[in-house]
């Protein structure tokens, strides 16, 4: 009998931690589109090297609205070109819209369900880098948690003989739309400050440019008109020229 204890014992031991490990799927009732169901958005920045590409990813569902908004805010290298080409690619790899463009907004309604791609290029800079602003995300104007509309379908049904009062649905809509006039606010918001970032970069960009040409110019004028003087008075150099010495030409 007491041999049979550590046997069982060291079964206890290793039977445990397989039963408890841990969850690879926690949420085994709700499917993928449901989790990333939600209006969001994104702001940061990113540099691009000369002649080179950064793709981004991000999920939309079908009907809903998808926005990108990019400003360059500054370039650096031979050749100032401040263009920037701009691909975005649906699910199924067919291109949705394209600019080409220092800044610029696209806004469409997603045809496909799942990721869709965003590509910067800065092929049109060879040996330069630049830094480009992007904002891009979805909005939902029906948005509703799956389990929350099963929820209200069901005490719908029930409750579908009694007149309830519709103050709180009320209440509900004009948040929601409250909450989307602010959502779209700071999205108009957040583009008018980009725009406002790359024309300050811009300026002081243009501002170095002209100190320096202007620099450059007016040394040139000082070395020219310097030049011209001592060449003027060797022009009118004049030597001693004795009896026995003949001048010459």
């Amino acid at each position: 009998m007491l041999r049979r204890t550590p046997l069982v014992l060291l079964l206890f031991v290793f039977w445990g931690p397989v039963q408890g490990g841990p969850m690879t799927n926690p949420h085994p009732n709700i499917t993928d589109q449901e989790l990333f169901w939600g209006a969001d958005q994104y702001d940061f920045s990113v540099v691009l090297r000369a002649a080179g590409m950064e793709c981004f990813w991000h999920f939309a569902h079908r009907g809903e609205s998808f926005y990108l908004s990019f400003v360059v805010q500054w370039v650096t290298g031979i050749g100032h070109d401040r263009h920037l080409s701009v691909t975005v690619n649906a699910p199924s790899d067919l291109l949705v819209s394209t600019v080409n463009d220092a800044k610029g907004q696209l806004n469409f309604e997603a045809e496909e369900t799942g990721f869709y791609q965003m590509c910067f290029n800065n092929f049109h800079n060879r040996f330069g880098t630049m830094q480009v602003f992007i904002s891009f995300g979805v909005y939902y104007d029906g948005y509703q948690d799956p389990i929350e509309r099963k929820k209200e379908e069901k005490k719908k049904k029930e409750e579908a003989s009694k007149d309830l009062n519709n103050t709180l649905s009320i209440i509900e809509d004009a948040t929601h739309q409250v909450e989307m006039h602010v959502f779209h606010m700071f999205r108009y918001y957040s583009f008018g400050r980009m725009r406002k970032s790359g024309d300050y970069f811009l300026l002081l960009s243009n501002s170095q440019y002209i100190t320096w040409w202007s620099t450059a110019l007016s040394l040139l004028i000082i070395t020219s008109g310097y030049l011209q003087l001592l060449f003027l008075k060797r022009l009118f150099i004049s030597k001693n020229v004795t009896d026995g010495e003949k001048p010459r030409c």
